[in-house]
């Protein structure tokens, strides 16, 4: 089995490698690492919280300045807070707490029944995906 590559050492690997090899590599991973940052800036500059009361949006707030919202409904007022490119509810006066036990997010959905109130981060779906979706034909 001399003569198999895939046996060689690391070391030896490495001394087999052409310059076009090793420039490729490198290419390669300095791609990926750029492809990280720029995804990483794109999502923290555009991403804002939509709240939406019974199905409607109410509020499209920027996800980057921190304050904090209360919004009226069938059980009370629910006190939403937006701090450090997160959200949370804060305070709600419905049954169960399960919209303040979800705690802060960066992405995806907090979802008060009760209270019919919708937090959506990055956005509101609906804006996404106008239209007839694949499963209603």
């Amino acid at each position: 089995m001399q003569g198999c590559r895939g046996n060689l050492p690391l070391k030896e690997t490495i001394k087999n490698t052409t310059l076009a090899d090793r420039l490729l590599f490198l290419f390669l991973i300095s791609l990926s690492i750029a492809g990280i940052f720029i995804s990483r800036e794109a999502l923290s500059q555009e991403s804002e919280v939509v709240i939406e009361i019974d199905g409607k949006p109410a509020y499209t707030l920027p996800l980057f300045a921190d304050r904090q919202l209360s919004v009226a409904g069938p059980y009370g007022n629910t006190l939403i807070e937006i701090k450090g490119k997160k959200v949370r509810v804060k305070e709600a006066h419905c049954p169960n707490q399960i919209c303040v036990k979800e705690g802060w997010i960066s992405k995806g959905v907090i979802v008060c029944l009760p209270n019919k109130l919708v937090i959506i981060v990055g956005g509101s779906n609906k804006d996404q995906h106008p239209g007839v979706d694949a499963v209603t034909g």
